[in-house]
């Protein structure tokens, strides 16, 4: 089935959508990427696959033009909509809603989980600290999910390695650097396992 391009609350969505999909799995990019990376565009075609709906989600400071993102407090305000009027589609409100992204996106996701009445959250390649900066850690918002998260990160990633967690799984992946380039279906069956795993379907 051929996904359907949506304007929401001025961020531009890619909808992939099969029959009587079984989960909602909503992901956005870095901070000046985009939606059609790699590991993302992956991530679409096993999940289409298993019968997940995906939306990925360029934001609106990316639709704008612009390559920065804002400060967390507006970012995460512009993604909040987006998420909601996602939920509000036929079909969405009474099947799991997993969030997540890479990197930035990532950062996004997890502040918001809560906020956005995320059953889970995926990060991929999180940003722990800045590169040669550890003392620079971002482990509070990662924890700020609160509720079952599962990172992918590469085993070369200089933004530092998540450590797990009681409700956070963490994928190491072999030679594998901050873009997930490598080790894309390892990354997609990951995601594609959590998204359907029966923690997350209890948290409907």
């Amino acid at each position: 089935m051929a996904g359907v391009l949506l304007d929401i609350a001025d961020a531009r969505v890619e909808l992939d959508r099969p029959p009587n999909a079984g989960a909602l799995l909503v992901l956005t990019h870095g901070a000046g990427g985009g939606v059609d990376t790699a590991d993302l565009l992956a991530i679409r075609d096993a999940a289409v696959a298993a019968g997940i709906a995906i939306a990925r989600v360029l934001q609106p400071y990316r639709v704008a033009g612009r390559r920065t993102p804002p400060a967390p407090t507006p970012q995460d305000a512009a993604w909040l909509p987006v998420v909601a009027a996602l939920r509000r589609r036929r079909g969405f409100a009474r099947v799991p809603l997993v969030v997540g992204g890479r990197s930035n996106g990532a950062r996004v996701a997890c502040r918001t989980a809560t906020a956005s009445g995320a059953a889970a959250v995926v990060a991929l390649a999180f940003p722990l600290h800045p590169p040669g900066r550890p003392e620079k850690s971002r482990l509070a918002e990662l924890d700020a999910a609160g509720c079952p998260t599962l990172v992918v990160q590469g085993d070369r990633d200089p933004f530092g390695m998540p450590p797990a967690g009681a409700d956070r799984e963490v994928l190491v992946v072999p030679g594998a650097d901050h873009s997930l380039a490598r080790g894309l279906a390892t990354t997609a069956a990951a995601v594609v396992a959590f998204v359907t795993s029966p923690v997350v379907r209890a948290r409907v």
